[in-house]
């Protein structure tokens, strides 16, 4: 039997190849690295580069230190990043197909949400061919799962009556809602609202359960209302689409798969979490009993109805951009119709 050899140098030259082969994609993440959704984006990256068979890799840039949340769009778009975590609220021009999600609706469920925004992004067309307009291209979604309110000092929000008058700091159609409301709609940032609470400049926050133990807010808040109210779903991965077509099939079916998973990966953090934070409240596990208290349905209602003339507003906006808006927004709903009825029925796909 003959051995042959392989001079030392020219193994190195082959494993550096196969090390080179990789492709690494520059990531812009405009949200720190800490909580459920990073977990999640770790979560997508790992199932992307074991699903290519290492064929892809990323170099993410956690915090808005590459782009933050307003830059990302436009970054992706031109390549300053390959892909990033967008929020249609921050891009409403460019990100007018994806704003469809933070439209509040009947159902405050995070997999529901998502897997229905997963659904409409990935098959309609009119929807990916106004994003490929602006050389992106879905790949996942997020949501902040249902709208509560967290107030402080003596304030509570358990009836819509309640809303006026109210220091309320809110985002996206809520924050426009509320105000139809009656409410004082304060406007500071996520990392501000602790702050706020604290010295009263923010009476109460349309937030979400999940931030109640991020930002720590259960220290300063008296009261946690669960409206349930809607959800924003309007918040997704994008990549450029030019870095997409240099991908192999490979590569993007590896991308197109992580996505889909993601979204069950990360509906289960959010239930989960979910949970823990309400109970954690009423017991004093997360650090502090703070009252909880369910709003009414037919109060709920009346949130959810307050924002009709807005889903009109996005079907206008739509129409005038040459797609039938009406038709997308029904299609829409049919699509969380449907995994609302698929959830009650079996369960989420993580119980079966």
């Amino acid at each position: 039997m003959i051995k042959v050899r392989i001079p030392v140098c020219l193994l190195a030259m082959f494993l550096s190849a196969s090390v080179s082969a990789a492709t690494t994609l520059r990531f812009a993440e405009g949200g720190p690295n800490r909580g459920t959704r990073a977990q999640a984006l770790e979560h997508f990256m790992s199932d992307a580069r074991e699903l290519s068979g290492g064929e892809l890799d990323f170099d993410i840039h956690w915090g808005g230190a590459l782009l933050d949340y307003k830059t990302v769009p436009e970054g992706v778009s031109v390549g300053t990043a390959d892909l990033g975590s967008v929020l249609a609220v921050y891009s409403p021009t460019k990100l007018k197909a994806l704003a469809i999600g933070d439209i509040p609706h009947q159902s405050a469920d995070p997999w529901v949400g998502m897997r229905s925004m997963y659904e409409l992004m990935t098959t309609n067309d009119d929807l990916q061919r106004m994003l490929a307009e602006e050389n992106l291209l879905y790949l996942t979604g997020f949501s902040s799962s249902g709208v509560q309110f967290e107030c402080a000092g003596d304030n509570r929000i358990e009836t819509v009556e309640d809303i006026s008058g109210k220091k309320i700091r809110a985002v996206a159609i809520y924050s426009k809602v509320l105000k139809d409301l009656g409410a004082d709609i304060v406007s500071v940032t996520a990392g501000e609202i602790y702050q706020g609470l604290d010295t009263g400049l923010v009476d109460c926050s349309a937030s979400y359960l999940y931030t109640i133990r991020a930002l720590k807010t259960f220290e300063v808040i008296d009261h946690v209302s669960l409206a349930n109210w809607g959800q924003i779903a309007g918040f997704a991965m994008m990549i450029n689409r030019d870095v997409w077509g240099d991908l192999s099939e490979n590569q993007q079916q590896a991308l197109k798969q992580a996505g889909s998973k993601s979204i069950d990966y990360f509906a289960r953090l959010q239930v989960e979490e979910m949970t823990l934070v309400a109970d954690g409240l009423t017991s004093g596990d997360i650090g502090r009993k703070v009252p909880v208290s369910t709003m009414a349905d037919s109060e709920r209602q009346k949130l959810v109805d307050g924002s009709a003339k807005y889903v009109q507003g996005w079907i206008d906006t739509m129409n005038q951009s040459g797609v039938d808006g009406q038709s997308i927004w029904d299609e829409y709903m049919t699509l969380v119709a449907k995994y609302e009825t698929e959830k009650n029925r079996l369960g989420y796909p993580w119980e079966r």
